[in-house]
């Protein structure tokens, strides 16, 4: 199976758990919790992603 490669960049739409914990500076079974909370999670085939953009709102929405 061949790697994945990891593209820099600012306009992510969607990441896996280790882009999600480091962009949360948390451990993953925390950015889980954080995904699902925020409705966040994209699942295409195996794979699961987590987008940005909810992710964002919802921890705009819970710091105020």
């Amino acid at each position: 199976m061949r790697k994945t490669t990891e593209r820099n960049s600012e306009n992510l739409v969607a990441v896996d758990i280790d882009g999600l914990t480091a962009m949360l500076s948390c451990g993953a079974p925390s950015a889980r919790k954080i995904a699902e909370e925020a409705g966040a999670r994209i699942k295409i085939g195996r794979r699961v992603l987590y987008s940005v953009e909810k992710i964002k709102k919802y921890i705009d929405a819970i710091a105020e």
